[in-house]
């Protein structure tokens, strides 16, 4: 079997020559930052739909953790286009954090569709390193489909533990590697290399929930689920909250 991934990956690793060429002239990540916002504007809305009714699960109870005013305050990690304002509660004071400045223009569209949120910052920054966000800040941490493509999830995760007040929580719904011995995972296996360079870091067979469980959270609920997506390698998924 792991000759059998091995000579599929390079003969897909052969067909997509040009894109690593790029990449060794130093090209390929700057045509990466620039396209993937406009190529993540138009799957957000179709994920958006696909997943609407997880999200408003996951979502349902974020005003419980509000702080004393009332208000809720909330950080979100790697933020892209802002799809998950609208599952945000009323009056919710957010800020966003992601590592691609070319987002920005994005979030401005999506800040002036979702008026019943308090915008705060839009800081350019990457998940291993808030420095810019003070300890025990933040109500809620939100990251989704985010920890399939940061460089160290141990370090994002101790991140977002440092910036949530005690008895705040983190959510999270992330795509995933499937069950090994399933064909998913065998294509997941041999795709992942020309994946990980095709869209900017994300992985196909990252264990996350294994990351989340070794993370210090008092407690963590998480799901496995198979999301209706069109694309296979894509449906495997974890979603929930962890409480610090």
């Amino acid at each position: 079997m792991a000759l059998t991934i091995f000579i599929l990956r390079l003969a897909v690793c052969i067909l997509a020559f040009p894109m690593y060429l790029l990449d060794f002239l130093g090209l390929w990540n700057w045509i990466c930052k620039k396209s993937l916002p406009y190529f993540l504007a138009r799957f957000t809305v179709m994920y958006n739909k696909q997943m609407a009714s997880k999200k408003q699960e996951l979502f349902s109870n974020l005003q419980e953790f509000a702080g004393p005013s009332g208000k809720l305050s909330l950080l979100e990690l790697g933020c892209g286009t802002g799809p998950n304002f609208k599952f945000y509660p009323p009056g919710c004071r957010v800020t966003c954090i992601d590592p691609n400045p070319n987002f920005e223009k994005f979030l401005i569209k999506s800040i002036a569709e979702n008026r019943h949120l308090q915008f705060e910052h839009f800081l350019v920054a990457a998940g291993e390193d808030l420095h810019q966000v003070a300890d025990d800040s933040m109500d809620v941490v939100v990251c989704t489909l985010v920890l399939c493509s940061v460089k160290n999830q141990e370090r994002i995760l101790q991140e977002v533990c440092r910036v949530l007040r005690p008895g705040g929580a983190f959510y999270f719904m992330e795509h995933v590697a499937a069950k090994p011995s399933t064909w998913n995972y065998f294509w997941q296996q041999v795709l992942n290399p020309v994946w990980y360079l095709l869209f900017d870091g994300c992985n196909l067979t990252r264990e996350s929930w294994k990351a989340l469980e070794r993370a210090r959270f008092s407690k963590v609920k998480l799901q496995h689920l198979q999301a209706p997506l069109a694309c296979e390698l894509l449906r495997p998924h974890i979603y929930g909250y962890a409480v610090k």
